[in-house]
């Protein structure tokens, strides 16, 4: 069973993602970033489960982020088609790490003919890596996946010609939750819903955290979807997203604050 709250133009779900994705309407634009599945690590030439060290591995609360390599790629799989099928086009931002880059190059290949461009974001700083002979990791992608016409580059978007480069220069922000430290900076999914959405047009994250790209959409006067499994982090989300709509806006069509509403939905809505 999974609950569903309103806020504003934002509908946002406290669930499993691959439950409440076959529910929702069609929206415009999925942007979004899975779990990294970090915490799975290579030894004696076997998958293992990195031993959790606070500083460097623990990004989440609830969430060891460390599925076997089959159940982490099925995630994968299932979530990606899952967005396509809502969505005609999905922004997936990943950094390739060991627990995940095996799935992930095989997805890459088998969605070949549904991949249209990738954009490098470039975090202007790396950490240091986490062990020896391993280079800083300063860059993530963002995988583009076209469902209707992944065979050419070009976008029916709002961008021009020649104003927008497929590397994006974006410095990391301090996570709204001490206790979530794989958040993107809000820059990152205003760019992409700027420039690949219009006024009005629906943005969805399946895999919301604290609600970064919910932000951005009402920033940008765009309604929003999101799914979030972990309740301390949806919670985080709906606080975030009720601030938003009390700050002074650009768009005067969105609704007033406090527009709230809940209620629970079985999986056959």
């Amino acid at each position: 069973m999974a609950e569903r709250v309103v806020i504003g133009n934002c509908e946002l779900w406290h669930g499993d993602c691959r439950e409440v994705l076959p529910l929702l309407a069609p929206v415009d634009l999925v942007f979004t970033s899975p779990p990294y599945n970090m915490n799975l690590r290579i030894r004696n030439g076997e998958y293992c489960s990195r031993q959790i060290v606070d500083e460097f591995s623990t990004k989440y609360d609830g969430y060891a982020d460390n599925l076997p390599i089959d159940d982490y790629e099925q995630l994968l799989r299932e979530t990606i088609a899952m967005s396509l099928n809502v969505s005609p086009l999905v922004f997936w931002n990943i950094q390739f790490l060991t627990g995940n880059k095996r799935p992930m190059f095989r997805l890459i290949g088998e969605y070949a003919d549904s991949i249209k461009d990738f954009v490098v974001w470039d975090k202007i700083a790396a950490q240091p890596a986490m062990a020896d002979g391993v280079m800083n990791s300063r860059w993530e992608a963002i995988i583009i996946f076209d469902r209707d016409n992944g065979i050419t580059r070009r976008f029916d978007a709002a961008f021009k010609r020649g104003t927008l480069d497929n590397l994006w220069q974006i410095g990391k922000e301090r996570s709204a939750s001490d206790s979530h430290g794989a958040t993107f900076p809000l820059a990152l999914p205003s760019k992409a819903i700027d420039a690949f959405t219009f006024t009005g047009q629906t943005v969805c994250d399946p895999f919301l955290g604290t609600g970064t790209t919910a932000i951005a959409s009402v920033n940008l006067g765009r309604s929003f979807v999101g799914i979030e499994r972990e309740r301390k982090y949806f919670d985080i989300a709906c606080r975030r997203i009720e601030q938003a709509y009390a700050q002074p806006r650009l768009f005067e069509d969105k609704p007033e604050a406090g527009a709230v509403q809940g209620e629970l939905l079985t999986d056959n809505g």
